[in-house]
């Protein structure tokens, strides 16, 4: 079986004829003219019109996509979905004051989210004194211990997130 390239032309006998617009190591993107984009498996039933060779994408639009989303994530401080514990949706979180002052009462949502953005950008700090060039291998580690212990200081936030991926991880013990 010769691997078709993007811009072969084919007649699948369910979807008509088509052009292969991407090619992966088990499917081919085919754009049929009275169907649309469709999926179908490399060696798939169909007649080949014109086979275009050498023309395979080694990388998947799907590929670039997930490494530019991976990039960014690194790289930028806007944050991530994060999923709050099932059992904290739509609470409320209530500060009381020792004194006879009125409570302070807000969404615990609205709570969680700035715990998250806090996480994230403490990433960033993180991210950029480990690719800083003005700090030495010695001021790194010791600014990544402060990190370490900021951290390990959020752990008690923890029982909020879904996700136990998603928990902040301080200094564990040995």
């Amino acid at each position: 079986m010769k691997l078709l390239g993007i811009g072969s032309r084919i007649d699948h006998q369910e979807y008509g004829k088509g052009v292969v617009t991407n090619v992966s190591s088990r499917h081919y993107w085919v754009t049929f003219l009275e169907n649309g984009l469709e999926t179908i498996d490399i060696d798939s039933e169909f007649e080949v019109i014109d086979g275009v060779e050498d023309e395979v994408d080694s990388v998947s639009f799907f590929d670039v996509e997930r490494s530019l989303v991976t990039i960014l994530q690194k790289w930028s401080d806007t944050s991530e979905k994060v999923a709050i514990a099932d059992k904290w949706r739509g609470g409320k979180l209530i500060l009381e004051p020792g004194d006879d002052l009125a409570n302070k009462e807000m969404p615990i949502d609205t709570f969680f989210h700035k715990i998250v953005m806090v996480r994230d950008r403490i990433r960033v700090m993180e991210q950029k004194i480990n690719s800083s060039n003005n700090l030495d291998d010695q001021e790194k580690v010791d600014l990544q211990q402060y990190i370490t212990r900021i951290y390990g200081s959020l752990t008690t936030f923890n029982v909020l997130f879904k996700n136990k991926s998603d928990q902040f991880v301080g200094e564990r013990s040995k």
